[in-house]
């Protein structure tokens, strides 16, 4: 196994020269034996994407699980919410096959040691040392097939209640997971409902939904406007991100977002603690202040996020790539729609149109995240380089995942990404011409840095 393949939150890589069944299959050996070993567990629960690859790697997987003398739950095909959703009603670890939203040729596993959320840093790190070492227990367990789908679907409906006005929504799941699913929640609501992009057969199509690259959301606005409706649903590969439109075709900001559930939620929750990412607008940081809640930053990474969300009891909580914690009303799963239907059940409740709803927020200037490529050793170099500069200019800045470094009306946000040699940078200002001086001096920094 390449040890490029153990990344930050999971494992991951090109199909079939880097993930395939053999690996797959040493994967449960070593799950399965680390999880009885360590963490005295009897039993896993497994499930997989729409991937093409991801059935032949599941039953490989689950071989090498039993060989172990693990029982295992099989839910089969399931996107990674309904996945978490079976992990926390049958209280159990487990395993989700999938590489998320990135391209069709690669294919990963997300699993966990705990019950809060996936694998993190050293817990990888452990287990690719557990893996190397190659002593597994064995034995036969005991597989179970079963299906979570129509208990998912109550479990959704039952925490949303939408008023009299009838929505009109375009739902694109990008031929996704969420294709196993979406029709039959959406279906049995109060909307109406326009599908596009549903084939279910893995192929993704480029227009991949990522809610912080615009351009990727380009058929969903051209769809939305054709069909005049009140807005568009954009998930990713596996249904735990979100991009929203509006009903002019103007994408939603995650943080615009956030701001509406936060209005919505806050006078109705005892924890007035909000959760985001590094990468996120102040925007959303300012809002919670002035409603009187307590803004709380995490480090990038949705096993980060949802750990502390559900340790702490956060009710609400984003990440700036579309990774959203409902955790006011139900057991947050990051399902990509239960967290669209929040805001649809919004809608159905005001004479407001999405637009004039995002149009109450401030105003800030930004800058989409930029990749500069780079190692996995120069990567960390210059992340340290940046901060020696900035310790000799008396800048201010948060040690998180990397540095965010504070001015009067502004920041730059710079870190070493964990899913591969590359560096990223995001600024923010209040003021247009300040940006640019700001982005200017960090592009400049990592170029330097970088060589």
């Amino acid at each position: 196994m390449k040890d490029t393949i153990f990344r930050e939150y999971d494992i991951r890589g090109k199909v079939p020269s880097e993930i395939n069944e053999e690996i797959a299959y040493k994967i449960g050996l070593g799950y399965g034996s680390f999880i009885q070993e360590f963490l005295n567990q009897k039993a896993c629960v497994v499930s997989h994407d729409n991937r093409l690859s991801s059935e032949s790697l599941s039953v490989a997987l689950i071989n090498g699980l039993l060989k172990t003398g693990i029982n295992v739950i099989d839910y089969g095909l399931t996107t990674t919410p309904m996945h978490y959703y079976a992990r926390y009603v049958n209280d159990l670890l487990g395993i989700m096959i999938t590489a998320s939203h990135n391209p069709k040729d690669e294919n990963g596993f997300k699993f966990s040691f705990d019950k809060y959320a996936n694998a993190r840093g050293q817990m990888i790190k452990d287990l690719k040392t557990y893996i190397d070492r190659g002593k597994f227990k064995t034995g036969q367990g005991q597989l179970i097939h079963k299906d979570i789908k129509e208990e998912y679907i109550e479990y959704i409906i039952s925490h949303l209640k939408f008023g009299k006005k009838r929505i009109k929504v375009v739902l694109d799941p990008a031929n996704g997971t969420t294709t196993c699913v979406a029709k039959d929640i959406f279906s049995k609501l109060n909307l109406d409902l326009v599908m596009i992009n549903e084939k279910s057969d893995g192929n993704f199509p480029n227009h991949h939904p990522d809610p912080s690259v615009e351009v990727n959301l380009g058929m969903l606005k051209k769809a939305v406007i054709k069909e005049k409706a009140d807005l568009g649903i954009g998930f990713d590969g596996d249904g735990d991100r979100i991009g929203i439109v509006d009903e002019k075709g103007n994408l939603v900001s995650i943080e615009a977002y956030a701001i509406i559930i936060l209005r919505n939620i806050i006078d109705k929750v005892k924890n007035k603690k909000f959760l985001y990412d590094p990468k996120c607008s102040d925007i959303f940081k300012d809002e919670i202040l002035r409603l009187g809640g307590e803004p709380i930053i995490c480090r990038t990474g949705s096993s980060y996020t949802q750990e502390k969300v559900l340790k702490e009891d956060i009710p609400f909580g984003i990440q700036y790539v579309g990774h959203i914690s409902l955790n006011d009303r139900l057991y947050s799963t990051e399902s990509a729609m239960y967290s669209s239907l929040r805001l649809i059940e919004i809608l159905s409740k005001t004479d407001k149109t999405l637009s004039e709803l995002v149009e109450t927020t401030d105003k800030y200037y930004n800058t989409e995240e930029e990749k500069y490529k780079s190692t996995d050793k120069k990567k960390i170099e210059v992340i340290n380089n940046i901060k020696k500069y900035c310790d000799e200019k008396q800048y201010k800045y948060i040690e998180i995942d990397g540095l965010k470094v504070l001015f009067k009306d502004s920041w730059a946000y710079v870190r070493a990404s964990n899913t591969g040699p590359n560096i990223t940078l995001r600024c923010e200002s209040k003021n247009k011409e300040d940006l640019k001086n700001l982005e200017k001096l960090f592009k400049t920094l990592i170029e330097i840095y970088n060589k």
